[in-house]
């Protein structure tokens, strides 16, 4: 993606290479991951990223379902007011999806002086994270890998996916065929219009898999050395799937569990630290290079459970943790195993990392990021040591100590020691507010298996 010296430039070189645009959709990212925000028309783009817009203040700390909840005074309290918006540089982009010619950008709150950035910005809260890792001189690589189902566009009755029709059969694709390529060629159509909406988008997508479940897939991103920049990936990716899916007559799902006795969909998490040299930090073959690896799966696994609410930020997204899964129900870690939380991938010694596999599709990319990389800095700056390294399948042992339900998961972290000194301890208030009055709230509608069970 071309850089320029401000954002003025880089509305002038995109309006010019696209004279017909006709709106651009701009955007912010809210607690739950979902991309928020206002479509405006072709003649405004250059005014927008000369002096930006405004967006309601409250809108970054809304539920799944959008709802204000008033958390930390904000919405009801303060009276709604709206908060200026700004242009994230180097974020616009062509709309493949669209019928129309239209472009996207992501933009982000200020505080009324249009000079700091809110402090409930998931961006933010990343952002601090990353400032505790570079006074210590160092710098996370990481990679996102995001799986998801594609589904048909006809639910069933009560509201539960259907798994799509093969394109070449006509029939519903039956259990799912992980790693192979005739599943991938059977959605060809799809599967080629999300890879070139993410090519169009600079999106740097490595590979797509096909997975455990029927029409379930993986899509790998390349690593980079700006973390932030690899949640953006991660955020925009997951909206070119949906609505690139949607412009070829499928739906697709980030649902974590959206088929109860099927796998489910994970996002994880692929780290490895650099020093200032740009070497990696977890080469063996380097002095402490052991010893750091072990360190940061030590700090992984002390913030583990404290993070559970963020990995797993749904009810569904529980639904996951079973034994036998490839998803994690201990805290161990070992060596080219996906049976364990904190996997140690085959690899050459400059690309030596750890895989955190904990967190479900839905989570949102910079809060799962800002935990794991406040798990590694706490383990490298308390020099911690891990448990014993594991071998063969662990992930039939369940620890009890990990939280598998949405309301002890948010106890662990409102009651969590370690991780208010990296997310701000307003941040985890906020955030365990709002998801505790959206739960309330999906769980005030009584359900038909109440009536089956207690009428």
């Amino acid at each position: 993606m071309a850089e320029f010296k401000n954002l003025i430039d880089e509305a002038d070189a995109f309006l010019n290479a696209n004279p017909d645009l006709v709106h651009l959709d701009g955007f912010i990212i809210d607690l739950a991951g979902k991309s928020i925000g206002k479509r405006y028309q072709a003649d405004t783009v250059r005014e927008i990223f000369e002096r930006g817009s405004s967006m309601c203040a409250a809108m970054q700390l809304t539920d799944v379902t959008g709802e204000c909840w008033d958390v930390a005074g904000l919405g009801f309290s303060d009276g709604d007011p709206d908060s200026p918006t700004k242009v994230v540089p180097g974020t616009l982009s062509v709309v493949p999806w669209a019928k129309e010619p239209r472009a996207q950008c992501m933009l982000r709150l200020y505080q009324p002086d249009g000079k700091t950035p809110v402090w409930y910005d998931p961006r933010t809260i990343l952002e601090g994270v990353l400032k505790k890792l570079s006074a210590l001189n160092l710098t996370p690589v990481v990679a996102i890998e995001l799986e998801f189902y594609l589904i048909d566009r006809n639910r069933n009755e009560d509201g539960s996916p259907n798994p799509p029709t093969s394109p070449i059969s006509g029939r519903t694709v039956g259990l799912g065929r992980v790693f192979n390529l005739e599943e991938i060629s059977e959605f060809d159509e799809v599967i080629s219009a999300i890879e070139n909406s993410c090519k169009v988008q600079g999106l740097p997508v490595t590979t797509m898999i096909g997975e455990y479940g029927p029409g379930q897939f993986e899509i790998n991103l390349q690593h980079v050395g700006n973390a932030i920049e690899a949640a953006d990936h991660a955020i925009l990716m997951r909206r070119a799937v949906k609505e690139t899916a949607r412009s070829v007559g499928y739906d697709a799902t980030f649902m974590p569990k959206p088929y109860g006795d099927l796998a489910g969909s994970g996002l994880q998490i692929n780290v490895s630290i650099t020093d200032h040299k740009g070497q990696n930090i977890f080469n063996p073959g380097t002095k402490d290079g052991e010893a750091k690896l072990r360190n940061v799966v030590a700090g992984l696994q002390a913030t583990l459970a404290d993070g559970m609410a963020i990995f797993a930020p749904s009810l569904n997204g529980f639904r996951r943790y079973e034994p036998n899964q490839f998803t994690p129900v201990n805290f161990d870690w070992a060596e080219n195993n996906r049976s364990v939380a904190f996997r140690i991938p085959a690899s050459d010694p400059d690309n030596r990392r750890v895989e955190h596999r904990a967190a479900g599709a839905d989570a949102n990319p910079y809060l799962v990021m800002a935990a794991v990389l406040a798990g590694a800095h706490y383990g490298l700056e308390n020099k911690l040591e891990p448990t014993a390294i594991e071998e063969g399948n662990r992930s039939e042992d369940a620890d009890p100590k990990l939280p598998v339900t949405i309301w002890d998961a948010l106890n662990a972290l409102e009651n969590s020691i370690i991780l208010p000194s990296y997310l701000t301890e307003r941040y985890i208030e906020a955030y365990c507010g709002v998801k505790r009055a959206e739960f309330n709230a999906l769980l005030s509608e009584i359900s038909p298996r109440e009536y089956d069970w207690y009428l």
